[in-house]
């Protein structure tokens, strides 16, 4: 039987040493490791980010969500925590992606795309040829305490169906995934990634049972 390419997952608010290595276990291309934000879940310190980090196999990536907006500074912080990814989930205001690029070689740079409505195709239309992926959130960058992720709510994915097909960089689709929803989602967006936090969580933890029925899901989608 003919199957379609398996979306990688990305298990995002990875809280310790034992959560990195049960998610792997069970699937996962890759791990978010959430630092300082406004507002959200799963924030943890950078020496935290650090020491899982440096336990992940070199083929998992290691993304480090960073609030921050300058490229000095998410420079001064990729050194530290040592992540091989690093998700700028606000805009830039000082420097460029070519500037970050430029300053740290072989760090793959993902930009979130907040879907808050159409103006949202021409953010990631422009930004998708200066990065190496996009990931469509549905935070909100405009709210007085910004939201930056975390939400554990979905956006218009048909918005996020257009994105991906006027882009030319692998897209995550990332906002309110659960097991019983992923299935819909691969089929009604495609995306190339899934990104998933509290939808694999049970009080705040991350829930094997949650997380083996979320790939199960995943496969199961990408059979025709």
């Amino acid at each position: 039987m003919n199957t379609s390419p398996l979306p990688r997952v990305k298990i995002c608010c990875i809280a310790s040493v034992d959560e990195a290595a049960l998610a792997v276990e069970c699937g996962a291309s890759a791990l978010g490791l959430v630092s300082h934000m406004p507002s959200g879940p799963g924030v943890i310190g950078d020496e935290q980010i650090a020491e899982i980090a440096a336990t992940v196999p070199p083929a998992i990536g290691t993304f480090l969500l960073t609030s921050r907006q300058s490229v000095a500074g998410i420079v001064k912080q990729q050194r530290s925590c040592r992540a091989n990814t690093i998700q700028i989930c606000d805009h830039l205001t000082d420097g460029t992606h070519r500037g970050l690029r430029d300053a740290l070689p072989g760090i793959s740079l993902v930009q979130v795309v907040h879907v808050t409505g159409p103006e949202s195709i021409d953010e990631a239309v422009q930004v998708a040829p200066h990065v190496n992926a996009v990931l469509l959130d549905s935070g909100n960058q405009k709210l007085a305490v910004k939201e930056l992720g975390g939400t554990g709510r979905t956006h218009d994915w048909s918005l996020s169906r257009t994105i991906r097909e006027r882009i030319g960089v692998p897209m995550f689709l990332a906002g309110g995934l659960t097991p019983e929803n992923v299935s819909h989602a691969i089929k009604e967006v495609g995306p190339f990634g899934l990104d998933v936090c509290s939808g694999v969580r049970t009080d705040g933890k991350l829930d094997k049972a949650k997380l083996q029925r979320f790939f199960a899901a995943v496969r199961a989608a990408a059979t025709p």
